[in-house]
């Protein structure tokens, strides 16, 4: 375990912090004499604050640009970071990213967009020089992903992918104490699930788009659906717009299950699943859903289900871990290690929270406070990975090839077949129609981001 003496302001007070942050290899000492980084938000929406604030508590930062089509929101958000940024300054409005980019000579850029906007903004981010927190999925399409690759090793700069799993205290916990000590033998599976009933249902109704509402600038490279009212939430429900639950859940825990396995790429990706259970209302991502990704001698295996109860409620949204010797179950509030030896010790933790230490996330709109520390613990990793020029804990790589891997799902359950994707030719090897789904079609004048071109 990293020993590093850690400084930040405020940060440390109580021991919890210190072992967390030191798993994590997270030198305070280079934060808190750096220089304060200008900063900007795109998407100004629900999660995209959530992360932006959480870097104003830990980091030297000023806010100086935000950028989202809804002007309320973005007004709302404005005033919010006036009140938490030292300065008290507002930030600057743009409703066009471009401009934003243009103009702003930012040093970090933090996306929260929708998902079919991820890979243009967050190449235009890199091209205009800035380092970039892309929240996940990175893509709607592998392409886009490998895009964004190809962007961020040709410009140098930093990307943290939003998959703060890997930063979670008691996950970093579990892995030292479970997984990288070989408590669980011989592994030979994982089952990762979600059973959340979060799939949007009914047939809202058509509507005149609002005045401070900019629809096509929000719909971009995207098909343009018809207007029945803000998108905000909601887009989830359409494979226009992102991937379904496997792109929104499924990358959290198969990303979680790859960096404590050390997994690279699967062998395969194989799906069944659709709609079988709300076929009456307007959402056309699928409510049930089951996906293989296959390694040497592992598959892990993803179930999600819109209805009906969890086949173990203490874990609804979860990922387990079978060895010879025991299973690891996890998720975000807590681990359980059940050994197979029933004489032998079972191991439990608890997620770590920061409700004293940061007691404005208790005054926080839609907070998810149980995620807090561990996006904050992301949020450091990324900063010092700036700092020093280094990878950071989920480098674009990673995050990559989780979100093709539940790209691959999706396109495996539309043809009903197993797919294999050739990482060098950036093709899937033998599948000609498969091939070609690996690029959405952009409505004009947008236009798909090329390898060869970023």
């Amino acid at each position: 375990m990293n020993k590093h003496k850690i400084y930040r302001r405020d940060f440390l007070r109580n021991s919890a912090s210190l072992l967390a942050l030191s798993a994590l290899n997270i030198d305070k000492l280079s934060l808190q004499n750096m220089p304060s980084k200008r900063v900007a938000l795109i998407g100004a929406g629900w999660y995209g604050k959530s992360d932006l604030f959480r870097l104003i508590q830990v980091a030297p930062v000023d806010v100086v640009a935000l950028s989202d089509v809804d002007e309320n929101m973005l007004d709302h958000a404005a005033a919010m970071v006036s009140e938490r940024q030292q300065s008290h300054q507002k930030p600057k409005l743009y409703k066009d990213y471009r401009k934003l980019l243009d103009e702003a000579k930012l040093e970090v850029v933090l996306i929260g967009s929708p998902d079919h906007w991820h890979a243009l903004q967050a190449i235009d981010a890199l091209q205009s020089g800035a380092h970039v927190y892309l929240q996940k999925p990175i893509s709607v399409d592998v392409l886009e992903g490998e895009a964004i690759v190809a962007a961020a090793k040709k410009y140098n700069r930093v990307v943290q992918v939003g998959t703060q799993r890997r930063s979670t205290p008691h996950l970093v916990e579990a892995k030292q104490k479970i997984i990288d000590t070989g408590m669980l033998g011989k592994i030979h599976h994982a089952e990762m699930c979600c059973y959340y009933h979060m799939r949007a249902t009914g047939n809202p109704a058509v509507e005149p788009v609002p005045s401070f509402f900019d629809y096509d600038r929000w719909t971009g490279p995207a098909p343009l659906r018809p207007y029945t009212g803000l998108p905000h939430r909601r887009w989830r429900a359409y494979m226009e717009y992102g991937n379904g639950i496997i792109g929104d859940m499924c990358i959290h825990m198969f990303d979680a299950v790859r960096w404590m396995l050390n997994l690279g790429w699967p062998k395969s990706v194989a799906s069944t699943g659709g709609i079988f259970v709300d076929k009456e209302s307007s959402s056309n991502i699928s409510d049930t859903q089951t996906a293989t990704f296959a390694y040497d001698d592992i598959d892990c295996v993803w179930q999600h289900r819109t209805w009906g109860r969890p086949a173990d409620p203490a874990y609804p949204w979860a990922f387990k871990i079978y060895g010879d010797k025991g299973t690891l179950c996890c998720d975000v509030w807590k681990y359980d290690f059940f050994p197979t030896d029933d004489k032998a010790q079972k191991l439990h933790g608890d997620l770590l929270w920061e409700k004293e230490k940061y007691p404005e996330d208790l005054k926080e709109p839609d907070i998810e406070l149980h995620v807090a520390a561990a996006t904050r613990r992301h949020i450091l990793n990324f900063m010092e990975a700036i700092d020093k020029n280094i990878k950071p804990v989920a480098p674009i790589e990673e995050g990559h090839i989780s979100t093709a891997s539940c790209i691959m799902a999706n396109l495996s359950m539309q043809l009903q077949r197993p797919l294999s994707y050739d990482t060098i030719k950036h093709e899937i090897i033998g599948d000609e129609e498969a091939t070609a789904l690996l690029q959405r079609n952009y409505r004009g004048p947008w236009k798909h981001p090329l390898i060869e071109k970023v």
